[in-house]
């Protein structure tokens, strides 16, 4: 109906809202953008100040060379060149990726637990969670006191286990080859509670209707669970795996706290975290400080890496 039909029907148009000043909006919005700012500044200078700044300075140590008192000396590629023809160094990055290697078989176990505790109908689930994420937010020296007298020798429950059927336990800890696995397996029991939360949350968030409906189509738990659950999982499953590998290519407290320093197995068994605070100890922090920067360019390789692959196979709905 056009506004002539509607002044013969006499009936008055509404009239039209008056336009806000041109001014106005543009002021609002530079309001809000500088209150937007007072809240995100604080941020943005704590990351600047704890995690930009140590990185710049950590940089500029590397092609430094530091004496006994304090003085340091620009040694340019030096502490870089040193570190390439370094066996120790070479076998620590090589027990990180072990150890990383192996802390990443604890995310399909993860899945496992995760998919356990989520059956309709479990009781005391919540409980079970809880026991599970317990190990996580304990302390790392605790938890590495109950499993050094677990991995004893000489009268530690494992082997005691072991020698009920016949086997002749290891030394755990102080055996190379083994000690790293010891090391990995705790690391493993520690990150399961933290993994299992996730990839219990990631479960709760498939839609029921989906099940139902294979439930209909006759498919097992079994197809259900590879074709529905472990599909719609992949974006849980990369952040727990990009989590990992951080956790992994960190790894220290355990190492300290499991075989200290006098361990006959430590050498050969160090992670390259372990190797950068034996050279902060020797106060070689030229030296520590290069190695810190390798630790930050493996991280941020393996990470850029994941990212990339997780194209190939992480399923975003």
């Amino acid at each position: 109906m056009t506004s002539s039909a509607v002044r013969e029907a006499g009936v008055a148009a509404p009239a039209a809202a008056p336009a806000p000043p041109a001014g106005r909006g543009r002021r609002r919005g530079r309001s809000d953008l500088g209150w937007a700012l007072v809240f995100v500044l604080p941020l943005f200078a704590g990351i600047a100040l704890f995690y930009l700044w140590p990185i710049v300075r950590n940089l500029w140590f590397s092609f430094t060379e530091w004496g006994p008192f304090g003085d340091s000396e620009w040694v340019g590629l030096d502490n870089y060149i040193e570190l390439a023809g370094d066996a120790t160094m070479g076998r620590a990055i090589l027990n990180t990726l072990g150890y990383t290697a192996m802390l990443l078989c604890g995310v399909p176990l993860a899945i496992y637990f995760a998919s356990l505790l989520n059956r309709p109908g479990l009781r005391f689930a919540n409980l079970f969670r809880t026991a599970f994420f317990l190990p996580y937010v304990a302390m790392p020296a605790a938890i590495s006191m109950v499993w050094r007298i677990i991995y004893n020798g000489d009268f530690g429950i494992l082997n005691y286990a072991l020698s009920l059927i016949g086997i002749d336990g290891p030394s755990w800890l102080s055996t190379e080859g083994v000690a790293l696995v010891a090391v990995a397996l705790v690391g493993i029991w520690i990150s399961l509670g933290f993994n299992l939360i996730i990839l219990s949350a990631g479960m709760k968030g498939i839609p029921v209707e989906l099940y139902e409906a294979a439930s209909l189509d006759g498919a097992t738990r079994w197809k259900q669970f590879t074709t529905i659950t472990v599909p719609l999982l992949t974006p849980s499953i990369f952040f727990v795996s990009v989590m990992t590998v951080i956790a992994g290519f960190q790894v220290f407290d355990l190492l300290y706290a499991l075989m200290g320093t006098q361990n006959p197995a430590i050498d050969k068994t160090q992670s390259v975290v372990y190797y950068f605070f034996t050279n902060i100890k020797t106060g070689d922090n030229g030296y520590a400080a290069a190695i810190g920067v390798v630790i930050l360019l493996l991280v941020g390789i393996f990470t850029l890496l994941q990212f990339r692959l997780q194209k190939k196979w992480v399923t975003y709905v």
